[in-house]
């Protein structure tokens, strides 16, 4: 028995996609005193010297940093009420939610969902204003001891681990005490792939990119139109002009009338179309008229 495969999925990377920051950099550091130079290189060395992937590199190091001074989830959560944006955020979630659909879209049950992604820290993440928006978050987490302290990583979510949340999001399993390996029709998934847009900044999305664009879905990559450097600008102009891995990019600004916005509006519109008319054929195919005298 299928399910209906009315969701639109946007999902977003965090850290230079919905924020100009680095989380460590604009809330723990400032929280805990830490030198971001001092941390960075640290990061790097175990990096470059010892073969560590980038995300446990900086978990290691937080804790290492903060050594019997760690703080628990909740206190990682608190800063996250801290955490600022880039320009039209948290209120493009809200108009998404109350204007965005069409009427006809509503009574078919289309529906937007938000999801986030990230190699930063969910519980960060889940203090932000955000989080009232989106449906789940899947990031870095730290275990924590017998006093509440921060201990051990829990769950590392490197670049290359991101594209099973996206088969979590296809398939439904946010829970993840449900394995996403297990088998499951194309019919019974209630995000299709076709029906997700994917947004993120640079190299480390480009498995997700590669991931949404393979399945029929969409991928915009986005940049800091106020860095100088135009550094984020180059890393974008490469995705699309030679590594072909979107069609889109724009400046991360999520106001309304924005490029971005321009774009994440049409793409849901082209995508509840989509849907409709996907919807009109199955009614169409499975429906035997009556005899008309």
């Amino acid at each position: 028995m299928s399910v209906p495969q009315n969701l639109i999925a946007l999902i977003f990377d965090y850290d230079q996609t919905l924020s100009p920051y680095y989380m460590q950099d604009e809330v723990l550091f400032p929280a805990f005193g830490i030198d971001p130079e001092r941390f960075w290189t640290r990061c790097q060395d175990l990096v470059n010297h010892d073969s560590y992937d980038s995300e446990l590199a900086y978990m290691k190091v937080l804790l290492d940093t903060l050594d019997l001074d760690r703080p628990s989830n909740a206190q990682l959560r608190e800063l996250g009420a801290k955490l600022t944006f880039y320009p039209g955020l948290p209120e493009m979630f809200e108009e998404f939610e109350r204007g965005l659909l069409s009427s006809e879209d509503i009574a078919l049950g289309i529906r937007v969902e938000f999801y986030i992604i990230s190699s930063g820290l969910k519980a960060v993440i889940e203090g932000s204003q955000l989080m009232r928006h989106v449906r789940a978050v899947f990031g870095c987490e730290y275990a924590e001891d017998n006093s509440g302290r921060i201990t051990f990583p829990k769950r590392v979510i490197s670049h290359t681990q991101k594209t099973q949340f996206l088969f979590r999001v296809n398939k439904g399993l946010l829970d993840l005490s449900e394995d996403v390996n297990d088998h499951m029709d194309d019919d019974l998934r209630p995000v299709p792939f076709e029906n997700m847009i994917y947004v993120g900044d640079g190299p480390t999305d480009i498995p997700c990119f590669n991931v949404i664009r393979k399945q029929g879905g969409q991928a915009v990559a986005v940049y800091n139109p106020d860095d100088p450097t135009r550094a984020a600008f180059r890393k974008c102009y490469q995705l699309t002009a030679h590594a072909d891995r979107v069609r889109h990019i724009a400046p991360a600004d999520y106001r309304a009338g924005s490029h971005l916005r321009l774009l994440l509006d049409e793409m849901v519109g082209e995508t509840a179309t989509r849907i409709r008319a996907k919807r009109q054929t199955s009614l169409d195919s499975g429906t035997v008229r009556s005899p008309k005298y």
